[in-house]
């Protein structure tokens, strides 16, 4: 720990007497102590010291103080039976093991799908590379989080881009304090922690994932920069999402995928090919967002479901080129409880669309809810109807 932060600590427990804050707290003694701390954020105790449990409470590493400052007043109890560091490498990794993956579960969540398979490989612990395909929006990723809450699995998802590297992936040099130091990324963090790796928009990535070849084999992976090999430890898997198979987006609704190679697409064992969820599944996270908005309006839901699957029908037999997501239709839902207004909620959230896309999406909406009046566009012919 460097002595900037050793400073912090020390300032901050001297100014609160206790081990445990809220964050509150650490901000407005940040605040109050600001002439006097050194040139340091203190974001690294929100990031690294979090009390598992408790949200929004933290503990000081006081334990760092001991041998290190005699004008602190540090009680035998609040230091019991906490292990001394003894280097300032054991001291990293200590804050590094007391940071939790483990994802938060959200009440709304609905197992659909293949929830129970993902589930089942998670639980069994044993290597099994994944790769899950879909549509925007279907729930993919969120599936993957909430089975790992429901574990107790830590997840560690990394959003990959076209410009994602080696050094974003499997780590590398940092200017810390005036020196270089090697930090391990994220796809050592989940070897090491024998954590779930999420590889998120995979098929966005250039050739430069193909640093995660033997990673996919299971076997470990050797830091060329600081020559050191390392072991996945029981547990770690591999995870990957995308809205096409890897082989690019022919339709054009997904620019910016690539053709993955083929050796890395080998390497994932199974493929799970995720479609939108039933009428019945849909239904129910609708009406879990009202619920948790303070919207009870079970016939709003039930036509908004009705309405999204006849347009996933049409986008399916080519009438469409446009579809409304899962995601979608939370959007809609939390818009229709700030704003009170049906066609309102449905026009801000299906805006990003063309101006004829948008129109017939509404049309359709006011064809399936009879109480809602919607403005045809008169520049259309009488006969034309998308649907």
């Amino acid at each position: 720990m460097n002595s900037k932060r050793i400073e912090v600590v020390r300032k901050f427990y001297n100014e609160l007497g206790k081990e445990v804050i809220t964050r509150k707290e650490l901000y407005s003694t940040r605040d109050k102590l600001r002439d006097e701390l050194p040139l340091v954020s203190v974001r690294w105790i929100e990031d690294n010291h979090r009390v598992t449990g408790k949200s929004g409470h933290y503990r000081l590493p006081i334990e760092i103080l001991d041998g290190v400052t005699d004008s602190v007043e540090i009680s035998q109890e609040s230091v019991k039976g906490k292990v001394k560091p003894k280097t300032e490498v054991e001291v990293e990794e200590i804050v590094s093991n007391a940071f939790n993956f483990i994802p938060t579960k959200d009440s709304n969540y609905v197992a659909w799908g293949h929830h129970r398979d993902i589930e089942a490989i998670l639980k069994s612990k044993i290597f099994y590379p994944t790769f899950i395909t879909g549509l925007s929006g279907n729930g993919k990723t969120f599936m993957v989080e909430q089975i790992g809450a429901k574990l107790k699995r830590e997840v560690i998802r990394v959003n990959i881009t076209v410009e994602t590297d080696e050094d974003d992936l499997l780590g590398g040099f940092r200017l810390v304090d005036g020196e270089t130091q090697f930090h391990k990324g994220p796809v050592v963090e989940a070897m090491e922690r024998g954590a779930v790796l999420l590889l998120d928009e995979v098929d966005l990535a250039s050739t430069k994932i193909l640093a995660l070849q033997p990673v996919l084999e299971g076997k470990g992976v050797f830091l060329k920069k600081i020559n050191q090999w390392i072991t996945p430890k029981d547990g770690f898997n591999v995870i990957a999402t995308a809205n096409t198979k890897g082989k690019g987006s022919e339709s054009g609704s997904f620019i910016g995928t690539n053709i993955l190679n083929e050796a890395f697409l080998e390497r994932f064992a199974v493929t799970f090919e995720q479609e939108y969820p039933t009428n019945a599944n849909e239904l129910k996270i609708v009406k879990n967002t009202f619920k948790d908005n303070g919207i009870e309006d079970d016939v709003f839901a039930d036509h908004l479901v009705k309405w999204a699957d006849i347009i996933r029908k049409t986008y399916y037999d080519g009438g469409v080129d446009e579809v409304i997501s899962t995601r979608r239709l939370v959007h809609v839902s939390k818009a229709y409880s700030i704003f009170q207004d049906k066609l309102k909620a449905i026009e801000l959230c299906i805006a990003r669309f063309d101006d004829d896309t948008k129109q017939s999406f509404k049309e359709l909406y006011g064809k399936v809810d009879a109480d809602v009046e919607v403005e045809e566009n008169s520049e259309k012919k009488d006969d034309y109807n998308p649907f």
